[in-house]
Parts: structure tokens; C-alpha cells; sequence
């Protein structure tokens, strides 16, 4: 039995613990969302605070169900991290895109459509106008 294709979703954060706990929280807000495919990608190889290359391929590669990979990231060198992977071709899985949202409201409306099977292009649109959510 071969998998559905959904759109993955890789989180990169400094910290590892963000980064699970905000990957946790978008598949518990989006209903459990267990088929969705997210993979977290927080700090260093090492435990400490900062961005890895290597996790970040390891959990696009992790993410990758044939339908893009989304990665949304937390703070400045993450996304440059992301955008020399995504410069050198070959290391994260084909059709793999920086998806430019806020990290935390951003992931779970990148996994809530996801969830409902939608294309790449239509969860970076869904995590993209979580700019636009007012708490006020």
C-alpha cells in the first residue's frame, strides 16, 4: 500500500523543544492530524541553541510524502539556513519552499491544510495569512 501524498511540514526553531512543542500543538489544534507529516528541526546536533543544516534535511527528508515539503521557520539565521539548503540544490527533497509566516500560528494553519489534502501552494497561502490574524 503506497502513502497519501500530503504537503509536509518542517518547523525550524533555535530551540528543540520549540520546535517539537509548536509541531505538537499544530497536530493537537488541527485535530490530531496523524496523517500529516511534521517534523521538527530545533537547535544544534549537539542540544544547544542555534540552526543545524543536517537536522533541517534530516526532517525535510523525515517530512517528504511526494506533495512539497513547507518549512516555516523562527528567527534570522534559521531562514538562512533554509535559504543556503534550498540554494544548493541537493539537499532538501524536490519542491521543498520557504514558506514566510509567523512560526507558531503559521504552523497550525500550515497543518490544518495540509490535513485536508491541500497542495503546497495552498498551505504556504494558509500559513502566509496567519499575518493577519487579530487578537484584538
Amino acid at each position: 500500500m503506497s502513502e497519501e501524498k500530503l504537503v509536509g511540514i518542517v518547523l525550524v526553531s533555535h530551540s528543540a523543544e520549540v520546535a517539537a512543542s509548536v509541531a505538537a500543538l499544530a497536530k493537537g489544534l488541527a485535530g490530531g492530524a496523524e496523517a500529516v507529516p511534521v517534523a521538527p528541526a530545533g537547535g544544534t546536533e549537539g542540544g544547544g541553541l542555534g540552526t543545524s543544516a543536517e537536522l533541517i534535511a534530516a526532517a525535510a527528508a523525515t517530512a517528504d510524502r511526494g506533495a512539497g515539503v513547507a518549512v516555516l521557520t523562527d528567527l534570522g539565521s534559521a531562514v538562512l539556513t533554509v535559504k543556503a539548503l534550498l540554494a544548493e540544490g541537493d539537499e532538501l527533497p524536490e519542491n521543498t519552499r520557504l514558506v514566510d509566516a509567523p512560526f507558531l500560528e503559521g504552523a497550525v494553519a500550515a497543518v490544518v491544510t495540509a490535513a485536508a489534502g491541500a497542495d503546497l501552494d495552498g498551505v504556504e497561502a494558509a500559513a502566509k495569512e496567519a499575518y493577519d490574524y487579530r487578537k484584538v
